[in-house]
């Protein structure tokens, strides 16, 4: 496979094609954001540990009949992934009241929640990732019911197989956002990434019941360094994934 130009720098990763039309080839930087980009810092090591925690992820997902757009890991900074036609979403999965949604509804960070909540953001850096429902999507042509019913499906299925994942290494998923796109046979599949960035992740391993955070609310918040913390990730996840017997790409 040969990398060729650039096609687009985001805030984590480059993309670039190849001389496959169907496959890019992407590389992850150290670039921490927060706010839609108004917090930025590099951080040495950020941009290998997310690319071995969501290539070890999407394997992990894999095994459990979660097909995504990942190809194969080529280096601690690079991989490949299939070419996708991205929805304009941000999908959103919460288990447990955090963040935004806390301080939205007046409840108290932790609380659990009756049932997982799935919301909706349409992406544009420009508006500030608004808020949509279901028939703003269709309305808008964001996408069709029939697409949309799809993305909602995967999305629960993708949190039934997180939350498995992760239960099983002692860390709570309390809520995550991924992206969904056609390949280009047309198969609505997972995409972009999964990794402490785009997940809270609560420590649970010293059974206190204090939020121990593993995520990018430690940088977000000001609470601290973010590489211990996404190196326990990417331990517990090898590990899992080693006494699973999971092929790994």
């Amino acid at each position: 496979m040969q990398k060729l130009d650039k096609l687009y720098e985001g805030k984590a990763k480059k993309l670039y094609a190849t001389d496959d039309p169907e496959v890019l080839w992407v590389e992850y930087m150290n670039q921490a954001t927060a706010g839609n980009g108004a917090k930025k810092a590099q951080i040495e090591g950020k941009g290998s540990l997310n690319n071995r925690i969501t290539s070890v992820v999407f394997d992990l997902l894999k095994a459990r009949g979660v097909d995504s757009h990942f190809m194969q890991r080529l280096s601690d900074t690079e991989q490949l992934v299939q070419k996708m036609d991205m929805y304009p979403l941000e999908i959103i999965m919460r288990n447990t009241a955090a963040g935004s949604f806390a301080k939205r509804y007046g409840v108290e960070e932790g609380t659990k929640l009756a049932r997982p909540i799935l919301e909706f953001c349409y992406k544009s850096d420009d508006l500030g990732d608004p808020f949509i429902n279901d028939d703003g999507i269709v309305a808008l042509g964001l996408a069709s019911q029939e697409e949309l019913d799809e993305i909602s499906r995967q999305a629960r299925a993708v949190n039934d197989a997180l939350l498995d994942i992760f239960a099983k290494i002692d860390v709570q998923l309390v809520d995550f956002k991924i992206e969904e796109g056609r390949n280009a046979q047309g198969a609505i599949l997972l995409a972009d990434e999964i990794t402490p960035d785009t997940c809270r992740l609560w420590d649970l391993k010293d059974g206190s019941g204090r939020i121990e955070h593993l995520d990018k609310d430690l940088f977000r918040r000001d609470l601290g360094n973010i590489i211990p913390a996404y190196e326990e990730i990417l331990s517990r996840l090898e590990q899992l994934a080693e006494d699973e017997g999971v092929e790994r790409s």
